[in-house]
C-alpha cells in the first residue's frame, strides 16, 4: 500500500544538491494539487483509525491516551523530519529503499535492499490481509448483516469462520479486479478519505463535546483508574500508580501502538503525482519537494489529532469488557459508538443503525481501497528491484502472474491468522517500523560528514531519532515475535529465489549498450565494426606489457605478424549489477588497437559483446585466451559473485546463446 504511486525503476541520478533534476517516466504521469494527492496517503494512513483505537486500548488499557501522546510526539519530532529529508533526497517516489540503494553499493547494498524489501513485502501483504479482515469484521457486526444472518440460519458461534471466509472473498475479489486491470484514481481517493474523515470527526467530536459537558468522566478516569492502577491491561510487576511509573510505562510500551505510524512511506511514494509549478525542471522539482513536505506535515498533524481524540473517546466512554474476545468494540471501537451501542446515543442523537451502517460502508470502502493500494504497491515494488538485479524471472515484470502469486500469499496469511486483526498487528507494525528505521539509517548515512572524527558535525538529531526507532522496532519484535517470523519467511523466500534466479539468468547477455569515453573512441569503435579484425586478445593490465603479451600470444597460438590483434582490457566495476552499460575507450598504442572498458559488471559479458559486434561484418573474429589453473567450482562462484572466473567458458556460452547461427559466432580459442 505504501507504494501505490511508486515510480518505475529508473535510478535517481543525484545532482550536487543531492536530488535528481532529470525527469524520468514518473514525470509523464498526471499530477495534481498536493492536498488531493494526500488522500492517496490517507487510504493507508487514515484507514488505520478503523482498528487503531481498539488495538491501543487492548495494548495499554486506560493508559492508551497517554501512550498515544508519546506516539504523536514521535510522529511529529521523529518520523516527520526523517521523511522530509527522504523527500528531498528521493523525489521520484523510490523512498527510503531508493536512498539505501544509492548510498550502499555492491553486494552489501543489494543484500540490504533485498532484506528491506522483505519487510516491505510483509508490510504490504499484511496491509491487505489485515484491512480485508477488519472490513469483514465491520460487515458481520453490522446489525442489518446480523439480522440477515439469523434469517438464513447462520449461527453466532460461526462468527470466526464467517469473518475468515468474508476476508478470503474480499481478497479474491481484489485479485480478480487487478487481473482485469486497475488504475488508481485520485478523485476516488479524495471522496473516500473525505467522507471517512468527516464521519470520524463526527464521532470523535461528539465524544469530546460530551466529555467537556461531563467533566466527572475525566475525573473518574484520572483519579479512579489512572492513579489507582486500575489500568485494564497486564502491567509489569514493578509498575506502581505514580506519575513516574506511569510515564515510564507510556514510554516503554508505546511501541504497541506503532500502527499509527504507517503512512509516511506512502507520503514519499506518491511524490511523482504531486504537481510542482515552475518555468523549468529544476524549479518544478524544488516546488514538488516543498509540496511533499506540506503533505507530510498536514497528514501528520491531522492524524495526530485523530489518534489522540479517538484514544481519549474510546478509553473513557467504552466499557473495558467490550474490547475482549467476545466484545462488541473489538477491532471496531468507533463503529461501536457510531451504531449507538454503549452510551453512543447519548453522544449524538444521529448515532444508531442508519448512521452506523453509513460509517460501516465508508470504513469497508476505505479499507478495501487500502488493500487495493497495497496490491498496487507490490506490483510496482517488485519489478523496480528484483528483475533489474537479475533476481527474478522475466515474468516478474508482468502484472497477472504477480497478482496470482500475491493473492495466493494473501490467502495463506489469512488462513494462518484466521483473519484476526489483532493477531496480524504485530506483523504489520514490524514491517512499518523496519521501513521507517531504514529511512532513519539512510538519513544518517546521507548526512554523515567526511570527517567523522569531528563529533560536533555528527547528525545527532537523526542519530537520536534512529535510536528511538530501533528501540521501538526491537520492542515490537519482542512483544509480538510473529511479525518477525512472517518477515523472516518473506526475506528467506526473496533471498533464496533471488539468488537462484540470478544463477539461472547468469548466461543472459544483459547488455544495455556502451557509453563512450570520448568522441574519438566512438569514431574508432564505429570504424572497427566495419573492418575485419580476426583476433581479439583479452589482456589484464598490470601483469605484463602489451609487447610481451603479443609476443607470447603469437608464439603460443601460431599467429603470423601479418594478422592484426586487438587487445581488450576490461576493468570490473560493480559486479552486483545485472544489466550493464560499461564505458568504452578505444586507443592506439604503438600501432596496436586497445579497447579499454571500465565499469563492467561482468568481464565475460563485455568480451562476448565486443566479439559479437565485430562479427557483424565479414568473418567472425577469434577470441584467444590463455589457460587458467583455477578450479571449475571456484571459477563459477567467482563469475556469479564477482563477474570474473571461468571467463573463456562463459564467453563461449554467452556467444552460443546470443547467436544461434554457428557461422556467425566468434570462435573462442584457449591456448
Amino acid at each position: 500500500m505504501s507504494s501505490s504511486a511508486s515510480t518505475t525503476a529508473s535510478a535517481e541520478a543525484a545532482s550536487p544538491s543531492g536530488v535528481s533534476a532529470r525527469p524520468d517516466r514518473a514525470e509523464a504521469r498526471h499530477q495534481s494539487f498536493w492536498l488531493w494527492v494526500m488522500c492517496l496517503t490517507g487510504v493507508d494512513y487514515f484507514s488505520t483509525l478503523a482498528y487503531q483505537p481498539s488495538i491501543a486500548f487492548e495494548a495499554m488499557g486506560q493508559l492508551a491516551p497517554l501512550a498515544t501522546l508519546v506516539l504523536v510526539g514521535l510522529t511529529l519530532a521523529g518520523a516527520l523530519p526523517i521523511y522530509k529529508h527522504v523527500a528531498s533526497r528521493s523525489p521520484n517516489g523510490l523512498g527510503s529503499l531508493g536512498m539505501l540503494e544509492r548510498l550502499l553499493h555492491g553486494w552489501t547494498g543489494k543484500l540490504v535492499v533485498l532484506i528491506v524489501l522483505g519487510f516491505a513485502a510483509t508490510d504490504l501483504v499484511i496491509t491487505q490481509t489485515l484491512s480485508a479482515a477488519d472490513a469483514a469484521k465491520h460487515i458481520i457486526q453490522n446489525p442489518y448483516w446480523r439480522d440477515w444472518s439469523s434469517q438464513v440460519g447462520i449461527s453466532p458461534d460461526w462468527e470466526v469462520k464467517e469473518q475468515c471466509y468474508l476476508t478470503i472473498f474480499l481478497l479474491l475479489l481484489l485479485g480478480a479486479i487487478f487481473l482485469r486491470g486497475f488504475r488508481e484514481v485520485i478523485v476516488l481517493a479524495v471522496i473516500l478519505v473525505s467522507t471517512y474523515m468527516l464521519l470520524n470527526l463526527t464521532i470523535i467530536g461528539s465524544g469530546l463535546v460530551y466529555l467537556l459537558r461531563e467533566p466527572r468522566v475525566w475525573d473518574d478516569w484520572w483519579s479512579e483508574k489512572v492513579l489507582t492502577g486500575k489500568w485494564d491491561f497486564q502491567a509489569p510487576d514493578w509498575a506502581r500508580p505514580s506519575a513516574w511509573h506511569i510515564a515510564a510505562l507510556c514510554f516503554l510500551f508505546f511501541p504497541k501502538l506503532a500502527l499509527g505510524l504507517s503512512g509516511f512511506e506512502t507520503g514519499v511514494a506518491v511524490m511523482p503525482l504531486i504537481r510542482g509549478e515552475g518555468e523549468n525542471e529544476q524549479e518544478r522539482l524544488t516546488r514538488r519537494i516543498a509540496n511533499t513536505r506540506k503533505l507530510l506535515m498536514t497528514a501528520a498533524l491531522v492524524m495526530s489529532f485523530y489518534l489522540i481524540g479517538s484514544s481519549v473517546v474510546v478509553s473513557l466512554l467504552i466499557e473495558p469488557h467490550e474490547f475482549g474476545i467476545e466484545g462488541r468494540a473489538r477491532d471496531r471501537a468507533l463503529a461501536y459508538l457510531a451504531h449507538g451501542e454503549g452510551i453512543g446515543q447519548r453522544l449524538n442523537p444521529l448515532f444508531g443503525q442508519v448512521f452506523g451502517t453509513i460509517y460501516d460502508i465508508s470504513t469497508i470502502s476505505i479499507l478495501w481501497f487500502a488493500s487495493a493500494s497495497a496490491v498496487a504497491g507490490l506490483l510496482n515494488l517488485v519489478p523496480q528491484y528484483l528483475p533489474r538485479y537479475g533476481m527474478a524471472p522475466q515474468w516478474a515484470r508482468a502484472i497477472r502472474p504477480l497478482v496470482i502469486l500475491f493473492t495466493g500469499i494473501n490467502l495463506l496469511v489469512t488462513w494462518i491468522f484466521e483473519a484476526d486483526v489483532s493477531a496480524q498487528g504485530g506483523a504489520y507494525a514490524t514491517g512499518v517500523l523496519v521501513l521507517m528505521t531504514s529511512a532513519c539509517v539512510a538519513g544518517v548515512v546521507d548526512r554523515w560528514p567526511q570527517a567523522t572524527y569531528d563529533w560536533s558535525r555528527w547528525p545527532w538529531t537523526f542519530l537520536v531519532i534512529t535510536g528511538v526507532f530501533v528501540y521501538t522496532t526491537i520492542a515490537v519484535v519482542i512483544e509480538k515475535p510473529s511479525g518477525m517470523v512472517i518477515a523472516s519467511c518473506f526475506i528467506a523466500g526473496i533471498l533464496i529465489t533471488s539468488f537462484a534466479s540470478r544463477a539461472l539468468r547468469s548466461t543472459e547477455l544483459r547488455f544495455i549498450g556502451f557509453q563512450f569515453y570520448d568522441e574519438q573512441s566512438r569514431f574508432l569503435w564505429d570504424s572497427m565494426r566495419h573492418i575485419e579484425f580476426p583476433v581479439l586478445v583479452p589482456h589484464r593490465p598490470g601483469r605484463r606489457d602489451l609487447a610481451s603479451k603479443e609476443e607470447s600470444i603469437r608464439k603460443d597460438h601460431h599467429l603470423g605478424p601479418e594478422i592484426p590483434i586487438v587487445f581488450i582490457e576490461a576493468e570490473i566495476g560493480d559486479p552486483s549489477e545485472f544489466e550493464q552499460a560499461p564505458v568504452m575507450q578505444v586507443v592506439q598504442e604503438q600501432g596496436r588497437f586497445v579497447i579499454r572498458v571500465t565499469r563492467c559488471a561482468s568481464i565475460a559479458h563485455v568480451i562476448a559483446v565486443i566479439g559479437l559486434e565485430l562479427s557483424r561484418v565479414g568473418r567472425p573474429p577469434e577470441i584467444h585466451f590463455g589457460w587458467s589453473d583455477e578450479s571449475p567450482f571456484a571459477a563459477n562462484l567467482s563469475f556469479l559473485l564477482f563477474g570474473e572466473g571461468n571467463i573463456p567458458w562463459m564467453v563461449r556460452e554467452l556467444i552460443r546463446k546470443a547467436e544461434p547461427d554457428p557461422d556467425k559466432q566468434p570462435r573462442v580459442v584457449i591456448g
